[in-house]
């Protein structure tokens, strides 16, 4: 059993505004945007939570203060669904991008969510309050943003929050009439492809190798920076082997809409003293992203050369 809390935050509603789920001290991961909402970060940490655990193959226990999260993912996505995505008004569901991966990522899961009341002392929200703030905090500021080591390989140190709270929760309708979320479409989705990318590179194999695993398209191919052209197949063999050493930095450059599944991101990539120039297209299907090409350029190597 894996039980985390997720949480999110926004310093204006709207503003900047992060997020974060919190195992322990050692297994965490947070993100946000230069604009956005409470909602949009209290959904974000639930999907990027989702995903991160998706291969361990354990039940899993979401702890949310969101109640609005929580309804969220347990009541109202099926009539919206129905509806093709509105709300019993009539209006279009707010975060719809971020509820679509969501729904993905619980089918066939085993997923349970718990409220909690936020700032009551409550360990694991408290933790996740914090780093979800403290990126917010950094997106005003403008300086970097701590996104955690990630997730660990499960163990059963990952069974942890014995305060949980067994308050039931009420559907609030008048969370049917939340305003609408002026943050750019674009940041949402480059939050969404940039948490997918730092799972590809992410610095333990055993998680690399199942990111690889459930995000590389079967006709995948990467022209390197080294001019060598890697299919999937390739790619996941040499995966098995590979060390990637330091953490990777990952800075988002835009994105572009090239249909409305496929997308280009292109980002800049940091690993010690070395840099480059990165371009991924991206392929939303039937069991979410998928990443069918990609392609870097130097700009830094480990010597310094331009």
């Amino acid at each position: 059993m894996i039980v985390a809390a997720a949480d999110g935050s926004s310093l204006d509603n709207p503003g900047p505004a992060g997020w974060a789920w919190y195992i322990d001290d050692d297994t965490w991961a947070a993100g946000g945007w230069p604009r956005g909402t409470n909602n949009m970060g209290e959904l974000m940490a639930v999907l990027d939570l989702l995903r991160s655990t998706g291969g361990l193959g354990e039940p899993l226990t979401i702890l949310c203060d969101s109640q609005y999260a929580i309804n969220c993912c347990t009541k109202w996505m099926p009539g919206w669904k129905r509806k093709g995505w509105r709300k019993a008004d009539g209006k279009p569901v707010l975060n719809r991008d971020l509820l679509e991966q969501i729904d993905v990522q619980l089918r066939g899961r085993d997923v349970t969510f718990e409220w909690v009341k936020g700032h009551a002392g409550h360990a694991l929200n408290e933790a996740a309050d914090m780093r979800a703030r403290a990126a917010a905090t950094a997106f005003r500021d403008g300086t970097p943003v701590d996104h955690g080591p990630g997730m660990t390989v499960a163990d059963d140190s990952l069974s942890a929050g014995s305060d949980r709270s067994q308050e039931a929760v009420e559907a609030q309708s008048e969370l049917f009439d939340l305003p609408p979320a002026p943050a750019n479409p674009d940041q949402v989705l480059t939050a969404e492809l940039v948490a997918l990318e730092r799972r590809l590179v992410d610095p333990d194999p055993y998680r690399r190798q199942r990111a690889l695993t459930e995000l590389l398209d079967e006709d995948f191919v990467e022209h390197g920076v080294s001019g060598r052209i890697w299919t999937r197949g390739r790619v996941l063999a040499e995966a098995r082997s590979q060390t990637l050493g330091s953490r990777v930095g990952i800075e988002a450059l835009g994105v572009v809409r090239l249909s409305e599944q496929t997308v280009l991101l292109r980002w800049r990539h940091r690993s010690g003293a070395r840099e480059s120039l990165r371009a991924s297209l991206w392929r939303r299907g039937p069991h979410g992203w998928k990443l069918i090409f990609h392609q870097g350029t130097v700009v830094r190597d480990g010597g310094g050369y331009r």
